[in-house]
């Protein structure tokens, strides 16, 4: 389903939200749909994690909120969690997933059955530092300016094509922990606006390339 015509699925439009851990970047998307700014409402959101503080910070909000067991695997969900997972958010009739600070890699028939409605956020600039730590990769490599990126999840590890992206330097005395302080207050900025501009139907697919309409950006060239 291509995003312009997600709107037409249900009203208003229905976010999931999954994380493992803090949930800074849920609080972000939610206080922006509560002021507004992101025309959608959070319809679920699920943890991996038992004791994951974004599930209290979701029921302290009155946002139905569960924890589903991973199952066997480290980073991946088992058979029976990938369709706990995926029953729980067609239930809840979502039309976007939402990836906050989820740690496990989602797979084949979980990527099958939200194709195009999973987003992520990474913090670097993609495609330059996949994977974990990325902001300590960045700093190791010696480069001057790193940031964020939102983008679509596909079958690879943080390759899906890109909707937005911050900027973020990377200063002579920063430590790891100053670094990824600040690339964090960069994602509270960009992930609500890109969400927001799925839900507004602001964004086009072609291929790789995520096209804005005239007149809205999620590039942003200052600091944070």
């Amino acid at each position: 389903m291509a995003p312009n015509d997600w709107n037409a699925v249900n009203n208003p439009f229905k976010l999931g939200v999954l994380g493992s851990g803090k949930g800074s970047n849920f609080i972000a998307i939610a206080d922006a749909a509560a002021a507004g700014r992101i025309p959608a409402q959070i319809a679920i959101v699920l943890s991996d994690v038992e004791v994951a503080p974004i599930l209290s910070l979701a029921r302290a909000r009155n946002i139905p909120a569960q924890f589903i067991p991973p199952g066997k695997f480290r980073t991946k969900l088992d058979e029976d969690s990938e369709r706990a997972f995926v029953h729980a958010l067609q239930e809840a009739k979502v039309d976007l997933i939402v990836l906050a600070g989820f740690m496990r890699v989602l797979k084949g028939d979980f990527l099958r059955a939200f194709e195009g409605r999973i987003v992520n956020i990474h913090p670097s600039l993609l495609p330059s530092f996949p994977g974990l730590e990325a902001w300590k990769q960045a700093l190791d490599h010696g480069v001057k300016v790193t940031g964020c990126t939102v983008h679509f999840v596909d079958a690879g590890v943080d390759a899906g094509p890109i909707i937005g992206q911050e900027i973020v330097p990377v200063l002579d005395d920063d430590t790891p922990e100053r670094l990824h302080q600040r690339i964090h207050a960069a994602e509270h900025d960009l992930y609500p606006k890109c969400v927001a501009a799925i839900a507004r139907a602001d964004i086009a697919v072609t291929g790789r390339r995520v096209l804005w309409k005239t007149g809205h950006n999620a590039t942003v060239p200052g600091s944070t």
